[in-house]
């Protein structure tokens, strides 16, 4: 495998909380789009970058025009719904960058124009005008970050180290801590048109920048050579991790352990006798499949002193509360003193609250378009002594909720390292969770 060094001085083989994966070789026998592909999934195999489905990358190529034969430039970017780690060619939509830029001209002149606006949601039907090739796959919501970002390649991640440093009470101070001039900050906007707009902004402003940091969203980052902006990527990330490191609070990680986790065949006892009352418990409006944790940094979360409040902060990113809901239901149960009936009792009691709570929070936050209430029951519950128990309609679903779960935990130690977690206000996470796009 061919290497070489980063030019800020890193060596790959020294990073310790990324992988790195680029050999030269199996590039150089890749044309342009597959090797978008080639670097898309070695993004996407270390779940420390980037969750199944998360995240998205791009490159702008000279392409011939199907009609005419002349090259043309055109946008390669990850459609919707595909997932990094395992994406093909075939999961990439492609677009002409000519015919975005029209695209942009008309949002520029549209009076409606702005966040969350009527012009920006017309905006991603119009992606279809812009199609190169009849590719069908779908445009991502993200196509305008890369596409008005005006360097070849593009990656944009949700790194957990990143996150961290994005959802941490004063994460624009501790940027320029951790990366001086060459990084800059957008605070919270919802993707879509208008943040593309505002990140080709702020290059603009900001000439020579490397990468910008999505408040409580993500990285994203660019190059105008492919290896060049997948080393960028790692390590930008890098850097973030390392200064959570350096910051770690080791055995007073989330305040301590306020509960002491129950030996493992009793663990394994109460969850059997619960489990089946709380999978009926819980699959009132549809049918739930489980996915129990019960080791690893998620049982040190729930076990903390801080577990009650982080858990009622509820998570940041957008990729994890589509997931895991706003927040978790954390079950305020003492394993050493109280029994199962006991802890089967809280359970039923805290699913009436977290209802009721959502519920609220669906009243309170919801427009006159919204659609309907979804199921207000949890998908992740959190029991000291025993560990996470996730929810999906299927196996695989509980899995990933899981895994985004485990992630959520991973962005609140670092920015309690760093300096304190925020969450995403209320209706910024509901005009996420309920967008009809």
């Amino acid at each position: 495998m061919t290497r070489s060094r980063d030019t800020s001085g890193f060596e790959p083989e020294s990073y310790r909380h990324v992988r790195y994966g680029w050999d030269d070789e199996a590039a150089a026998r890749l044309d342009p789009v597959d090797r978008l592909v080639y670097r898309s999934n070695l993004l996407g195999s270390d779940q420390r970058i980037t969750n199944t489905g998360g995240g998205n990358t791009s490159s702008k190529l000279m392409m011939p025009d199907p009609l005419t034969g002349e090259d043309v430039e055109v946008l390669w970017v990850k459609g919707s719904g595909g997932d990094l780690r395992t994406s093909k060619r075939e999961n990439f939509a492609s677009l002409y960058m000519d015919k975005l830029r029209v695209l942009r001209r008309l949002y520029e002149a549209d009076p409606e124009k702005g966040p969350k606006s009527a012009a920006e949601d017309r905006m991603v039907a119009a992606y279809a005008h812009a199609v190169y090739d009849l590719n069908p796959r779908a445009s991502s919501i993200d196509t305008p970050l890369h596409a008005f970002i005006p360097f070849e390649h593009v990656d944009h991640t949700h790194p957990n180290a990143v996150i961290a440093l994005a959802a941490a009470r004063d994460g624009e101070r501790l940027m320029r801590e951790i990366y001086g001039n060459e990084v800059a900050w957008l605070p919270w906007q919802r993707p879509g048109f208008d943040l593309g707009l505002a990140l080709a902004r702020t290059i603009r402003e900001r000439p020579g920048i490397k990468g910008i940091i999505l408040g409580q969203h993500g990285l994203i980052n660019w190059a105008d050579d492919d290896k060049a902006c997948y080393e960028l990527s790692l390590r930008l990330i890098e850097q973030a991790a390392r200064a959570i490191e350096e910051r770690d609070k080791g055995a007073k990680t989330f305040g301590g352990l306020r509960v002491e986790p129950l030996p493992a065949e009793r663990r394994d006892a109460v969850l059997a006798d619960v489990l089946p009352t709380l999978r009926g418990m819980v699959s009132q409006q549809r049918r739930f499949i489980g996915t129990v944790q019960t080791e690893g940094p998620v049982a040190r979360f729930v076990n903390s002193a801080d577990a009650p409040r982080l858990a009622e902060l509820g998570t940041s990113c957008p990729d994890h509360f589509l997931r895991t809901k706003i927040k978790p239901m954390y079950v305020d149960w003492d394993p050493q003193s109280e029994s199962t009936e006991d802890l089967v009792e809280k359970l039923r009691a805290g699913l009436e609250r977290y209802r009721a709570d959502y519920a609220a929070y669906y009243e309170a936050c919801k427009h006159d378009d919204s659609p309907a209430m979804r199921d207000p029951n949890p998908t992740v519950i959190l029991i000291p002594g025993l560990g996470m128990i996730a929810w999906g309609k299927s196996k695989s679903e509980s899995r990933v909720t899981a895994e985004f779960y485990n992630a959520a935990v991973e962005v609140m130690r670092g920015a309690e390292a760093l300096d304190a977690y925020i969450s995403l206000p209320q209706q910024e996470a509901f005009d996420i969770e309920y967008w009809a796009l």
